[in-house]
């Protein structure tokens, strides 16, 4: 059998799994994988599980966002984490937590929002090396207008299709991974 560049079993698949006769135990699963080597059939399959989550599942929720409320996905996440904040407000560092982004990404998309009238940033009252970005009364109304398509998108797209015991499952891998959002309570 040829193998090709991009895998060790020939079927042309980045990263495939080498072929399986049986079903491994756990041990074996991180055993027959070891770091840098190819990824078992199972891992394979999870990571494109994972892949698949991050990078089809956000399509569909941006543009019902854009269409309905001329927001992108993640202006709707900066707007809709401070709305969730007990005072509306947040350093910009737990922000970019919230929010799932980076703090350059937040920063371009916070200086966007503040041109717009639906976010304001100051110096933090306690802590004057830190900004505070906070939501402002049309940032508000923008977030409480949007939030009704975008929690229907979130159903369809997202939740319906799933048994309940699916979700705990949801957010107990993001907790694992590290990748889910918390509360923040800086101001």
């Amino acid at each position: 059998m040829s193998h090709d560049a991009c895998s060790e079993d020939g079927r042309g698949e980045v990263g495939a799994s080498a072929p399986s006769t049986r079903h491994r135990t756990e041990s074996e699963v991180d055993a027959a994988a070891p770091v840098g080597g190819w990824l078992t059939e199972e891992q394979q399959d999870a990571w494109k599980a994972v892949f698949g989550l991050a990078s089809l599942l956000p399509g569909p929720l941006d543009a019902q966002l854009q269409r309905d409320s001329g927001l992108s996905l993640f202006e709707y996440s900066v707007l809709s984490s401070l709305s969730m904040q007990p005072s509306r407000s947040a350093r910009m560092s737990s922000l970019a937590r919230l929010s799932s982004g980076s703090l350059t990404r937040l920063s371009n998309v916070v200086r966007k929002l503040e041109g717009q009238g639906l976010v304001r940033r100051s110096p933090d009252p306690t802590d004057g090396r830190f900004t505070v970005a906070q939501l402002t009364r049309d940032g508000w109304d923008v977030v409480v207008a949007a939030a009704p398509g975008h929690v229907d998108a979130v159903r369809t797209h997202v939740l319906a299709p799933l048994p309940r015991e699916h979700l705990a499952a949801l957010v107990d891998v993001a907790e694992r991974l590290g990748v889910m959002p918390q509360q923040v309570d800086d101001c």
